[in-house]
């Protein structure tokens, strides 16, 4: 179905009104398509889920979780931008095309070099909000990794030449990674509360010094600490391999002192921060064209395995100061 005709349908199918202007595509995330909607009632954001990804055995279950989750972070207060519902349902569908549709927000995502101590700090104390929410001795900290590299390798000799060097010239950091990793899972304290999982600098926008949460369907349980760790680093310059001490201690420390304090091995918690192994592999798939439906995709697939890599090299060069840094960021709460 072309584009047009898809939002058109949504308007009529959903009483959103007649389009009145083009639709945009919105710059987001690697995974999903956003657009805004303008129609004759209002503006609107709707997210087009990709239709590999709805093949995937459990996620109507997952999404079904995600949007449970949402209203108990409305229900306490958390800044969220909450996907509509429509006939008692949220998750739409016309066609094989599943979508959900948001009122539009006039806020923006910050730029790495936006983000300040303030920033941090007021994330921090929102991911302890959400942490405190709700809390159950489960363990939720996440499956071993147990990805064959060599295969992909061997497998992008022939199908995507362009990924072969830097997997090749990295292999042993991953496999090093993904066994560390592994081991440190069985040490991290058995704990889970609700996780947003996707709580970066992208998926939140910004009103004056006010934050709003978007892009909530990965909302699940998880450990408070791992999901710590993760978004300190991103809201700290890890995204950019340029990691700033003084944002990453403004983040942890507010957390710290929203939430409580807290007993836990930094260096744990640095070894089993490897979900990016898993996002590489998926994106080594995308550009083997196994969990993939078009060009584009796979396009983007290899755009984010050197994106990707780049990342799992950077990271691993701060094991001999991060852990440190952080029990001392820790300890002045």
């Amino acid at each position: 179905m072309e584009t047009n005709k898809i939002f058109e349908n949504i308007a009529d199918n959903l009483n959103l009104g007649t389009v009145t202007a083009p639709v945009q595509r919105v710059s987001g995330g690697y995974m999903h398509k956003m657009y805004r909607l303008e129609t004759s009632r209002g503006k609107f954001a709707v997210k087009l889920l990709n239709p590999v990804i709805m093949t995937r055995p459990d996620v109507f279950e997952n999404y079904a979780a995600a949007e449970s989750l949402e209203k108990k972070l409305q229900g306490n207060g958390i800044p969220v931008v909450p996907a509509l519902s429509f006939g008692g349902k949220k998750m739409q569908r016309v066609n094989n095309q599943y979508y959900y549709v948001f009122e539009w927000v006039n806020a923006k995502a910050l730029s790495s070099e936006e983000i300040t101590r303030e920033h941090c700090g007021i994330m921090g104390a929102v991911l302890a909000r959400i942490h405190k929410i709700e809390q159950k001795n489960e363990d939720y900290n996440g499956d071993e990794i147990n990805i064959n590299w060599d295969t992909y390798i061997k497998s992008a000799e022939s199908e995507c030449p362009k990924i072969v060097d830097i997997l090749k010239a990295n292999r042993d950091i991953l496999y090093k990674s993904q066994t560390q990793g592994n081991a440190a899972l069985k040490n991290i304290p058995k704990l889970a509360v609700i996780s947003n999982g996707d709580m970066d600098c992208k998926n939140v926008l910004w009103i004056d010094r006010k934050p709003l949460i978007i892009d909530l369907e990965c909302l699940n349980y998880g450990n408070p600490y791992m999901e710590l760790f993760d978004l300190a680093l991103c809201w700290s310059g890890y995204e950019h391999c340029k990691l700033d001490y003084k944002l990453l201690s403004s983040f942890v420390q507010s957390y710290i002192k929203a939430y409580g304090p807290f007993e836990i091995n930094w260096d744990d918690l640095y070894y089993a921060n490897f979900g990016r192994l898993a996002w590489l592999e998926y994106n080594i798939k995308r550009a083997l064209m196994i969990e993939c439906e078009n060009e584009e995709e796979k396009q983007l697939g290899i755009g984010q395995v050197f994106e990707t890599m780049e990342h799992v090299i950077y990271y691993d060069s701060l094991k001999a100061e991060l852990p440190g840094r952080l029990n001392e960021i820790a300890q002045r709460v």
